[in-house]
């Protein structure tokens, strides 16, 4: 896994935004936002990974001027249409498809459920100078940790500047 501390790695890759195909460029978003949320996952409709980004989603964080919020996935654009659409994802969906983002990162999983070279389920913030803020990856993209590493981000946000409120992560959710 990514350190803390160290440069974070700048991307372009495909994504849904906004019920859109467009092309994300990570350097655009760090250069207009105080800090970036990157949220991993090995693939959509994960259920705990879904249960994280609709609580990211309910905090409200992708309406805060200061942050941008990213959800990548193993899965493929295609999906990541219907995945945005059912859960009302109101940030960008990347198709990490070949696990080159997640590589980049060391988050890149070996094998999970059948599917090898997708990213691990993790949360990455990186703030306005490209360092990575906060870096935290489970041990399996179903493990239900309390609390959840979007909620541990938290507090990274908070001293960066942007005063956001803590997800609530539900994992018994209808995912």
């Amino acid at each position: 896994m990514i350190d803390v501390g160290v440069k974070a790695p700048d991307f372009i890759a495909p994504a849904v935004s906004d019920g859109t195909g467009v092309e994300l460029e990570l350097y655009r978003l760090v250069g207009s936002h105080r800090a970036v949320v990157l949220c991993f996952a090995p693939a959509n409709f994960v259920p705990t990974c879904t249960a994280e980004f609709a609580a990211i989603r309910d905090a409200g964080w992708h309406d805060h001027p200061d942050v941008a919020v990213v959800a990548l996935t193993g899965d493929s654009l295609f999906s990541g249409f219907a995945y945005a659409d059912q859960f009302e994802l109101p940030f960008p969906v990347v198709s990490d498809f070949h696990g080159g983002v997640a590589d980049s990162y060391d988050l890149l999983a070996e094998s999970w459920e059948g599917h090898s070279e997708i990213p691990r389920r993790a949360t990455v913030v990186v703030d306005d100078d490209w360092t990575v803020r906060f870096a935290e990856a489970t041990g399996d993209a179903l493990d239900r940790p309390a609390p959840a590493p979007v909620e541990n981000a938290t507090a990274t946000l908070r001293a960066i500047g942007p005063d956001v409120d803590r997800p609530q992560v539900d994992y018994d959710g209808a995912w």
